[in-house]
């Protein structure tokens, strides 16, 4: 019974993470507009049903691709091996770079559902800017922890100053249409601005110890 349940989890996922995948494909080349809950399962070769057991409505898939995108890139940064200031520029850099990769139209929609409140039933996603702060947070409390950072580190407004020029990197790249790349607009930011930014936080390491 439990390696059946094992099975049928495991079954689950792959299914979930085709339809994501498949619904991911469609809504970066027509918009979620343009579509339907319908093209996206035959597209996947399941029912309708299928997609209901997953998500309510079509708005969430746009969601949930956001939520396992951001998630990964966390994980990612906190594990990369490296002084500091490459993990934090890895976390921004990586951030932008898959918003951009995915598309200017799921971003988009992506921005439109989470700002919209009829829309954005979900509470991870009227949350979404909290746990993206939160991130950026984890970042700097483990430069605190690993003795890259002082003690006195002012870890939630510099998380705050961030998260704030992240998402109007990404709010400015939307509304210019994508004309520029938003990726390296923050590898700008990261190499010019950055490091004056968390200089007075930094404990350098000397060399000759």
């Amino acid at each position: 019974m439990s390696e059946k349940m094992t099975n049928r989890k495991i079954a689950a996922l792959k299914t979930r993470k085709k339809l994501l995948e498949t619904a991911k494909v469609i809504i970066c080349e027509k918009g979620l507009a343009n579509t339907s809950v319908e093209e996206i399962t035959k597209a996947c070769g399941v029912s309708n049903g299928t997609f209901y057991t997953y998500f309510k409505r079509k708005e969430d898939v746009v969601f949930a691709i956001s939520h396992d995108m951001f998630r990964e890139i966390y994980e990612k940064a906190q594990s990369y091996d490296g002084p500091f200031m490459d993990r934090l520029t890895f976390y921004m850099v990586t951030f932008s770079g898959h918003i951009e990769r995915d598309g200017l139209k799921l971003c988009q929609e992506w921005v439109r559902n989470t700002v919209d409140p009829d829309l954005a039933e979900n509470p991870y996603d009227k949350d979404k800017l909290r746990e993206d702060n939160e991130s950026m947070q984890g970042m700097i409390r483990k430069g605190v922890r690993r003795g890259d950072l002082k003690e006195d580190t002012p870890v939630e407004a510099l998380a705050d100053a961030l998260t704030d020029v992240i998402y109007g990197e990404m709010l400015c790249w939307d509304m210019a249409g994508g004309a520029y790349s938003f990726e390296e607009r923050t590898k700008t930011f990261c190499a010019m601005f950055l490091p004056a930014m968390m200089k007075p936080y930094l404990i350098e390491v000397n060399d000759d110890a």
